[in-house]
C-alpha cells in the first residue's frame, strides 16, 4: 500500500468512532475522517463475535486486500477504520469489493 500506513493507536480509533463519519453495510462498517497528513491511515478490526482468531484474522486479511485494490482510487489524507461484521467471513471477494467501494464513496473518500 503506497499511500497508506497502519493506524494502531487506541486513541486514534476512538477519535474516529466518535468524531468521524460512518457508513454501515451488511458485512462491514467504515469510519472515515480527514487528517492533516500526506498519507491515508488504515485500521481494520474484527470483534470476537466473528469467531476464533483464525476467522478474525482471515476477515482482516480479506478487508485489507480489498482496501489495497481500491487504494489508487482514493483521496489522500484520510483516517479510515473498517470494522468486520459476521457476513464478511463467507462473502465472495467481489461483493466485499463492491460494498467497500460504495461505503467509501458515501463517505467522500473516493476521488
Amino acid at each position: 500500500m503506497k499511500n497508506t500506513v497502519s493506524l494502531n493507536q487506541n486513541h486514534d480509533f476512538k477519535r474516529l468512532y466518535y468524531r468521524g463519519r460512518s457508513a454501515v453495510g451488511a458485512c462491514m462498517a467504515v469510519y472515515a475522517r480527514p487528517n492533516r497528513l500526506g498519507v491515508n491511515r488504515l485500521g481494520v478490526t474484527a470483534g470476537t463475535k466473528l469467531g476464533r482468531a483464525v476467522k478474525r484474522n482471515r476477515a482482516r486479511r480479506r478487508l485489507k486486500e480489498t482496501y489495497r485494490l481500491l487504494e489508487p482510487a482514493l483521496k489522500i489524507g484520510f483516517d479510515v477504520v473498517v470494522v468486520a461484521r459476521f457476513p464478511s467471513i463467507g462473502l465472495p471477494f467481489g461483493q466485499l469489493d463492491r460494498e467497500m467501494r460504495s461505503l467509501l464513496q458515501r463517505l467522500g473518500v473516493v476521488k
